[in-house]
């Protein structure tokens, strides 16, 4: 493995999931991990367009997505592996699994439950979307 997507949302799972990514970047030499937060298109209905602009919206999603990126970033710090970030808009599972290949990654390395596990009851987890969805390993962390 030379390049790991790892998604982060702000979870411990994520976080686990992080670190564990950081150990097998740290056995293979010259890996890196790509760092990513997905999320959906913000909407926004109805007399709330008045207000609050999609514009406004997807600033204040990025903002958000960035703070998720830094937290992550802060714990790949002093590791010695190398690193890229990036945001991603659109369906979350099936986004991340296609961003993975379309950058030529080897592996994903995900939590296995993210931030809301009555979502993940309710709507089913990302992280059996993203398995679903690519053609690539995925490593889960619970």
């Amino acid at each position: 493995m030379r390049k790991l997507l790892v998604p982060v949302d702000g979870s411990g799972a994520a976080l686990r999931a992080l670190h564990a990514a950081i150990a097998l970047a740290k056995f293979v030499p010259d890996s890196s991990i790509h760092l990513v937060h997905a999320h959906e298109a913000p909407r926004v209905y109805g007399e709330l367009q008045v207000y609050v602009p999609p514009e406004k919206m997807r600033a204040l999603q990025r903002k958000h997505s960035e703070a998720f990126l830094d937290r992550a970033e802060a714990e790949l710090k002093g590791t010695g592996v190398r690193h890229t970030r990036e945001v991603l808009e659109g369906p979350i599972g099936r986004t991340i699994a296609e961003h993975a290949e379309r950058i030529g990654c080897d592996a994903i390395v995900m939590g296995r439950h993210g931030e809301s596990a009555l979502n993940d009851i309710l709507m089913g987890s990302v992280a059996m979307k993203v398995l679903h969805a690519s053609r690539l390993p995925v490593l889960l962390v619970r």
